[in-house]
């Protein structure tokens, strides 16, 4: 589902959408291409130019760290879940069966093992993130024919981490409060309630050993990286606002300080001249 919140004179509002993506762009699934309105896609259309519309969108995204993120997902797999639906369509087409062959036979891959998972090459979970958040046709979309694999994947790592630093805003699900925070400074909304940071998950009840940690960890090298990245990138964002919002605090305890001293000054400048002027009174009186 992609989420986005549309910014109008008159009130702000916060829904989802599901428009036609540019060329080289995945469809939204989890994690999905985020860009602010104004900027220039791969695909060289303005994203409002797309919609149809002269609104101020901003499309939005959340991180989760990766070997959760793919670990939820077979699990979420292994109950039946498929993405049959999903076209994957890039450059104006669907992939070809050999470009991108599945991983299973029949309808789902419910009851699929982690192992089996792991060992599929086209799973489309490995380094889900990076190539959501990236533009395909900077690499021949699933054609891997077209440039060698080391270079393919610094173009898709390269693309994802700049259309994440073009974001207007982007969360962590292991930092909720966080991303709460930043979401509302940047758009100038609060939620009704806060953010619940839950740990507990179905990934989290997963038990795997350390050689399973180290390999879907190699599976998703780029996700990792990307993570990393993005992790930083978070906190620098989340420490710049709160220093901001200091600075205002500041800047607005100095203007009411101001605005007080110059009240007492009033006062004391009134106090002043009203005892001047009883006094003349009263010296007036005594010499009659």
């Amino acid at each position: 589902m992609l989420c986005w919140v549309r910014k109008e004179l008159g009130g702000d509002t916060a829904g989802t959408a599901d428009p036609s993506w540019p060329k080289g762009y995945s469809r939204p699934y989890g994690v999905m291409l985020s860009i602010e309105t104004g900027g220039k896609l791969a695909g060289g259309l303005l994203l409002g130019d797309r919609l149809g519309i002269s609104r101020n969108f901003y499309y939005i995204t959340i991180l989760r760290d990766p070997v959760s993120r793919y670990l939820s997902e077979w699990r979420h797999v292994q109950r039946g879940a498929t993405w049959k639906a999903s076209l994957h369509v890039c450059d104006g087409r669907s992939p070809t069966t050999e470009e991108l062959p599945s991983c299973y036979t029949g309808d789902d891959w419910s009851g699929c093992s982690l192992q089996e998972f792991m060992d599929c090459p086209y799973n489309l979970a490995n380094n889900r993130q990076v190539r959501m958040l990236s533009d395909l046709s900077l690499v021949g979309c699933y054609n891997l024919s077209v440039m060698p694999e080391e270079q393919r994947n610094k173009v898709l790592l390269d693309s994802a981490k700049e259309n994440l630093k073009r974001m207007a805003f982007f969360g962590l699900t292991e930092f909720q409060r966080k991303t709460q925070y930043l979401f509302e400074k940047t758009f100038n909304m609060n939620f009704i309630s806060p953010f619940t940071q839950y740990n507990s998950t179905r990934a989290s009840s997963v038990e795997i050993d350390e050689q399973t940690q180290q390999r879907i960890e190699a599976l998703n090298f780029l996700d990792m990286e990307l993570y990393d990245y993005a992790k930083d990138l978070f906190l620098q964002r989340y420490q710049y606002m709160r220093q901001k919002e200091h600075q205002e605090a500041r800047r607005k305890r100095q203007e009411q300080r101001k605005i007080l001293r110059a009240k007492q000054a009033r006062l004391r400048e009134q106090g002043e001249n009203s005892s001047s002027t009883d006094y003349i009174g009263n010296v007036e009186r005594w010499r009659r």
